[in-house]
């Protein structure tokens, strides 16, 4: 093992320590970071998994604990130094095994395709990672040494994964991780956040108002006129036709009809869409992912869409009958309001941005509510951003929502997922019926 790798493994002992072992203010901002995990309920609920991610991410006023840390040693040598102050560029990730080396693992990150020489750096790591193989997806932090990397904690091994698996693995880290997508790619992020923002403004563009209401089956039918538009202006933005035959469209991307016709009877996506997907010469690294209204709001006789530039686009059954609460002179006098009224506080679906908009709409009326619903006499409707935060969980910034364009890349696996899941229903409904009168 390289001196290198021995040294990176001790220096982190002892940073680790550090942090452990801190009182004051270091002390109380570990504790807040690590609950904030809990209430974000990531997937970093072992205390070694926190204490890693609170070293690289965490703040101590201004400053961030391996700043503290390298301060707090004055016996620290340069090159200790500089190696410790590049673990800022540390992250969690998805990887697959690209290649099993002699002296660690050639990692691609699966949410950026990046790649990386990861070497481990003590004795029960490499114990850890012998059954690894090439293939394998592995859920790891991993932080630069010299020209490599190393792992800086410890590794979950989910083994091969086909598809379906693999697409719940990247589902599940987009749930637990939210903050450090796209980890090593912070370009990707900026294009994703920009994606936000330009769905926003075509919302509006499309339906005359960043907020609509009606029926849930006339909604899902202005959805998708709505998605079909987006998809034109992002096959024109690949430097598609959408005028054009699939044939031709075929041609242009240099693949086989059949392939996509292919592709796209399996995943029952439109065969343009697929082209967008399957062009190896479009320069587009993003792409917009699929906004559906929720299967059980088709059905509702009334459902609100609002749309923000950076909360995205939010689907809400009850928005018209809690604005007929506020809107009420006796609120109490209305059946149901102070169950809907408890679940808009309580509901983590129910955003600061929803509150913030009703707080602009009916200052005076949301406060008397609040102020009589939450027995808070003195409460008044400027503090309703740190009542909503401290009082009820909810964070005041918004994470990458689901309007946000994916990589084409991930794009592709989930369509593909997918497309096995539904050949796999249907083999196991056709053996197992038969005749096909009785429902799956």
């Amino acid at each position: 093992m390289d001196a290198i790798l021995e040294k990176s493994y001790q220096l982190k002992q002892a940073l680790v320590d550090f942090v452990l072992d801190a009182e004051g203010e270091l002390a109380t901002s570990l504790e807040a970071y690590a609950a904030e995990q809990s209430r974000r309920k990531s997937g970093d609920n072992q205390q070694d998994l926190i204490v890693d991610s609170f070293i690289i991410e965490g703040k101590v006023g201004d400053r961030i604990p391996i700043e503290l840390f390298i301060a707090s040693q004055p016996k620290l040598t340069e090159s200790d130094r500089n190696l410790i102050s590049d673990w800022r560029r540390s992250f969690i990730g998805l990887f697959t095994v690209v290649e099993v080396l002699s002296d660690g693992f050639e990692l691609q990150n699966w949410l950026t395709t990046k790649n990386y020489i990861v070497k481990p750096n003590n004795p029960q790591t490499i114990k850890e990672l012998l059954r690894c193989q090439v293939g394998d997806i592995l859920l790891t932090r991993i932080a630069p040494i010299a020209d490599y990397w190393t792992f800086f904690s410890k590794s979950t091994i989910l083994g091969k994964l086909g598809k379906p698996k693999l697409a719940v693995a990247i589902g599940n880290f987009k749930d637990n991780y939210k903050h450090s997508l796209y980890g090593d790619a912070p370009e990707l992020l900026q294009q994703a956040w920009q994606s936000v923002d330009e769905y926003h403004q075509q919302f509006i563009e499309f339906f005359g108002s960043d907020e609509i209401t009606m029926s849930g089956y006339h909604l899902n039918k202005k959805v998708a006129e709505f998605q079909e538009l987006l998809m034109k202006q992002n096959l024109s933005a690949a430097g598609l036709d959408d005028t054009k035959s699939l044939a031709e469209l075929a041609q242009d991307a240099g693949l086989e009809q059949s392939e996509i016709e292919a592709a796209a009877k399996e995943s029952g996506a439109d065969t343009k869409v697929v082209a967008q997907l399957f062009d190896k010469k479009s320069p587009t690294k993003m792409v917009a992912p699929k906004i559906e209204l929720p299967a059980e709001l088709k059905k509702a006789e009334q459902v609100t869409s609002l749309s923000h530039p950076r909360w995205g686009q939010i689907f809400l059954p009850t928005y018209s009958k809690f604005k007929t609460i506020i809107e009420a002179p006796e609120w109490q006098s209305i059946e149901g309001a102070e169950k809907l009224i408890r679940y808009y506080l309580e509901n983590p679906t129910i955003n600061v941005f929803i509150w913030q908009r009703l707080a602009q709409q009916y200052p005076q009326q949301l406060e008397k509510i609040l102020q009589q619903f939450l027995e808070l006499p003195d409460f008044k409707v400027d503090q309703l951003s740190t009542l909503l935060q401290d009082n009820f969980d909810k964070p005041l910034e918004p994470e990458l929502p689901e309007t946000a364009s994916v990589p084409v890349h991930l794009n592709n696996l989930f369509e593909e997922a997918v497309a096995e899941v539904n050949k796999s229903k249907k083999t196991k409904t056709s053996k197992k019926v038969g005749s096909g009168f009785q429902k799956p």
